[in-house]
């Protein structure tokens, strides 16, 4: 079988599609695989192997991604002509989906598989893609098979009006090597993220007032980073907040595991991976029920749920967390959160899964 992926980027750009594209590739070695992206740089090579996957980069920049939607089409076609692709994949319905409607439409006796990442709101969403509402809805609709990271997303499509199968395959996560005792020893509370307005930061650092004399380390870089100083500078909290920025994901764990307990107040998630890495190192999670989280998180079962754009009441559950009296209950979530992770969460369980949507199409 022969499938040609679209996506907007990959490795050396890493954030939770790429991840899972290399992941599930790597682990199904009977399928040819070719991949479509940005050269976001402009300094990668135009085309290489990267582990079961030929990469072939268009463009020289980040304003290449507007451009994707044609120059891959094009390049597709072009590479159909000696391939003779079996399938389709589009990884998010965004530049790379409409490129691979494009090669549908084209080429219709090609099966396409669409998956959806995407982290932001309906509303966000709808504003942002209001000018190609049609052209939008066709991405989902025209796909043979539409894999899910979460409930959320998978509702998505069904109330655009998809007619092919959906289902869920959520994002795995590679699992330290060693066990973390549940027994938490840290002295800061911690968020890994993007630094963005959906991830509700702005709410945690005001929540930092509520929670006395302890550190909360921001790891992650985005374009709230200034504002974000400006507020913890106004609430007199620059002793207390640090801005991380940007880490090697290998080193996330570390920081992770030394963390008295992992907060992200989101406003919106499509799964939310860095949950998954906090349970499977038993650091408590705190986070808001929204989007694909209460998939993974069950209050007082996995981790437990704050109000949304509510920094006391973030506050009070980070508190309640790190109250010596609460540390018996404490242990039994994180140990259920991480045996849970364990169980579903694997990239062997996740690879047999997507193996198994291929052989459908």
């Amino acid at each position: 079988m022969k499938v040609l992926i679209f996506s907007l980027a990959y490795l050396p750009f890493i954030g939770g599609a790429e991840v899972a594209i290399k992941e599930i590739t790597d682990r199904i070695g009977d399928i040819e695989f070719d991949l479509l992206t940005v050269n976001l740089d402009g300094k990668q090579k135009n085309q290489e192997r990267i582990g079961n996957i030929n990469v072939y980069r268009l463009g020289k920049n980040k304003l290449a991604k507007y451009f994707f939607p044609w120059t891959a089409y094009e390049k597709a076609k072009e590479l159909n002509q000696e391939k003779k692709y079996d399938a389709i994949w589009a990884m998010m319905a965004n530049q790379a989906g409409l490129a691979t409607l494009f090669f549908k439409w084209k080429f219709p006796a090609v099966k396409y598989l669409l998956t959806l990442q995407e982290g932001d709101s309906n509303r966000s969403i709808w504003l942002r893609t209001w000018f190609m509402r049609p052209l939008y809805k066709a991405i989902y609709r025209q796909a043979d098979y539409i894999q899910a990271i979460s409930n959320f997303l998978a509702q998505r499509a069904k109330q655009l009006g998809v007619k092919c199968p959906v289902e869920v395959v959520p994002n795995g996560i590679i699992l330290p090597a060693d066990q973390v005792s549940s027994q938490k020893i840290g002295s800061y509370v911690i968020s890994v993220s993007r630094l963005t307005k959906k991830n509700g930061l702005e709410d945690l650092v005001k929540a930092m007032q509520f929670v006395p004399g302890k550190q909360l380390k921001l790891v992650g870089d985005g374009e709230l980073k200034e504002k974000l100083k400006k507020l913890t500078a106004n609430l007199g909290l620059q002793d207390r907040v640090e801005f991380v920025g940007q880490v090697d994901y290998r080193l996330v764990y570390d920081y992770l595991r030394n963390a008295s307990v992992f907060v992200r107040p989101s406003l919106s998630e499509g799964l939310g991976n860095a949950f998954l890495e906090a349970m499977a190192v038993n650091t408590p999670v705190i986070a808001t029920p929204v989007g694909g989280i209460p998939d993974f998180l069950i209050d007082g079962q996995t981790g437990w749920f704050c109000k949304v754009r509510n920094p006391e009441s973030i506050a009070k559950k980070i508190n309640y967390i790190l109250d010596p009296q609460n540390a018996n209950e404490v242990n039994r979530v994180v140990e259920d959160a991480y045996q849970m992770v364990r169980q579903k969460y694997r990239w062997d369980l996740i690879a047999s899964q997507m193996k198994e949507i291929f052989s459908h199409l």
